[in-house]
C-alpha cells in the first residue's frame, strides 16, 4: 500500500507537518509505504496553467507521487478561516487523475482551538477531484497545535492514531475491489 502525505505549510517546523510526519512514521513501522511531500522542502512556482511545468523537478516528484499513491493525506495550517496559499498552489498542479477513488484524510492545524473551516474546505476540493474523503479528520488547535510543535514528542495522540487507521482500512478496502 502506497501513501501519499502532503505537507501544506511552507513554514518548516510546522505543526501540521510535524503531525504528517509522526503518521508516515507510524505507517512504516506497519509496512506500509508512506512517502512526505513538504511544501516547506519543496516550494513550487505559482501555478499558471499557461506554463509547462513538466520539466520542474518539484511538480514532477508531486503529480508521481499522487499519481502512485492509494491513498493521501492533506495538510494544511488554517488561515484566515482557509487552507494555506502553499497547499492550494500545490492542489492546483493536480486533477482528478491524482485523486479519482483515493482515500484521502484531511488534517488541519488552528491557531484556535479548531480549523474547521479549512477541513470543510479540503473535503469540498477532493470531492471536487472524485477523491473519497475518509470519515475521519483531525484538527489540531490550541495546546494540541502545541503538543506537536515539540520536537520531544514522538507518538500520536489517540484520535490521530484512529484516523490514521480509518483512512488505512479505507484504503485497503478500496484496493480490493
Amino acid at each position: 500500500m502506497k501513501i501519499a502525505l502532503l505537507a501544506g505549510s511552507n513554514r518548516k517546523g510546522a505543526s501540521s507537518t510535524s503531525l504528517v510526519k509522526l503518521i508516515a512514521k507510524r505507517m512504516e513501522q506497519n509496512q506500509i509505504q508512506a512517502t512526505v511531500f513538504d511544501l516547506a522542502e519543496w516550494q513550487l512556482p505559482i501555478y499558471s496553467p499557461d506554463e509547462d511545468y513538466t520539466n520542474h523537478d518539484g511538480v514532477r516528484r508531486l503529480r508521481r507521487l499522487m499519481l502512485e499513491a492509494d491513498g493521501i493525506v492533506l495538510s494544511t495550517p488554517e488561515y484566515h478561516a482557509s487552507i494555506s496559499g502553499a497547499l492550494k498552489n500545490a492542489l492546483d498542479y493536480l486533477g482528478q487523475d491524482h485523486f479519482r477513488g483515493k482515500p484521502v484524510l484531511s488534517i488541519s492545524s488552528a491557531g484556535g482551538p479548531v480549523g474547521v473551516s479549512s477541513l470543510t474546505q479540503l473535503q469540498a476540493i477532493v470531492r471536487n477531484l472524485h477523491g473519497i474523503n475518509s470519515p475521519h479528520w483531525i484538527s489540531i488547535g490550541g495546546d494540541q497545535r502545541a503538543r506537536y510543535e515539540s520536537p520531544a514528542i514522538a507518538e500520536l495522540d489517540n484520535r490521530a492514531v484512529k484516523a490514521m487507521e480509518a483512512l488505512l482500512e479505507l484504503t485497503g478496502q478500496l484496493r480490493r475491489v
